[in-house]
């Protein structure tokens, strides 16, 4: 596991990295600081994860979150890449990652380029169909989180 410490002084470093860079670099420093061991009890953390990793690609990702039985990460997996304003998603492979990662939890995001973070019909549909796959097997589903200017949460709003 990364120190902060050490990732900053990296930064330090290589005072020419492109904003792509210190954005990943962000990002693994609230993962280190904030994520990993913790449970996910911090809806505010893993935004803000999510929102680095997630807000600057140019085409959808989707990305799963895999969870221990104390929902703690055991990894981020970026699984489906697609177009500007879609990406197919197979839940057959989404099954597959959780169990191989052995996870109790996951958490599902995704971004849209656009910037405009309101989850579509089409997000809202498989995402009840990830989540009744997913519960037919004991893996619980958490939320799915959408990354656009802002990030919103299934969970929040109450759609899962």
């Amino acid at each position: 596991m990364k120190n902060v410490n050490s990732t900053v002084s990296n930064y330090k470093n290589h005072s020419t990295m492109s904003d792509d860079q210190v954005l990943e670099m962000a990002a693994e420093i609230i993962e280190t600081k904030y994520l990993r061991g913790d449970s996910f009890n911090n809806p505010t953390a893993v935004k803000e994860f999510l929102q680095y990793k997630l807000a600057n690609y140019e085409r959808e990702v989707f990305a799963v979150l895999l969870l221990d039985s104390q929902n703690s990460l055991i990894e981020y997996k970026e699984l489906f890449f697609g177009t500007i304003n879609s990406a197919n998603i197979h839940p057959r492979e989404v099954l597959k990652i959780a169990l191989q990662h052995n996870a109790a939890a996951v958490m599902f995001a995704h971004n849209h380029p656009s910037g405009n973070s309101e989850p579509s019909n089409a997000d809202k549909q498989i995402t009840q169909k990830l989540k009744g796959i997913l519960e037919g097997i004991d893996i619980r589903v958490l939320d799915h989180i959408v990354v656009g200017k802002d990030c919103v949460s299934f969970a929040e709003r109450g759609l899962l």
